[in-house]
């Protein structure tokens, strides 16, 4: 098999594809960011566990193409371990980049899984205010 398949697609990508990583969510996650796109159908949901402002774990569910899985499966695997500050640094080229490509008609799907990793640090910050600011 050449680096590329016909279909256009890396050989990452077609490992993430077919075995996604951080498959799944959390039952009390510190942050979950979820976005879509209506025009494709897709839509992403990241779960993160943070400790001490470094992301522990990080899972994911979407309901979407093959691009939108390695995607996900691939900004999983770049942000865990990461602080939040650097996790929130990933681009939506840096995803494609990692899997070394995607076809011009399936970029979006990086857009969706750096926004959901985005979406979730925000929502992480926001929890974190809130108990910051709770009596007692």
């Amino acid at each position: 098999m050449e680096d590329r398949p016909q279909i256009g697609y890396s050989k990452k990508v077609m490992d993430h594809f077919m075995n996604p990583r951080n498959v799944g969510d959390f039952a009390d996650p510190d942050g979950v960011g979820t976005v879509g796109n209506p025009v494709c159908g897709d839509l992403m949901q990241v779960s993160i566990k943070v400790e001490d402002d470094v992301i522990t774990d990080v899972r994911f569910k979407t309901f979407g193409c093959g691009s939108a899985i390695a995607t996900a499966s691939m900004v999983t695997e770049m942000a865990k371990g990461k602080t939040i500050e650097e996790a929130e640094r990933i681009t939506r080229s840096d995803v494609a980049d990692e899997l070394e490509g995607l076809p011009p008609v399936k970029m979006h799907c990086s857009n969706l899984a750096a926004d959901a990793l985005h979406k979730a640090i925000e929502d992480y910050r926001a929890r974190k205010k809130e108990v910051a600011a709770a009596p007692g």
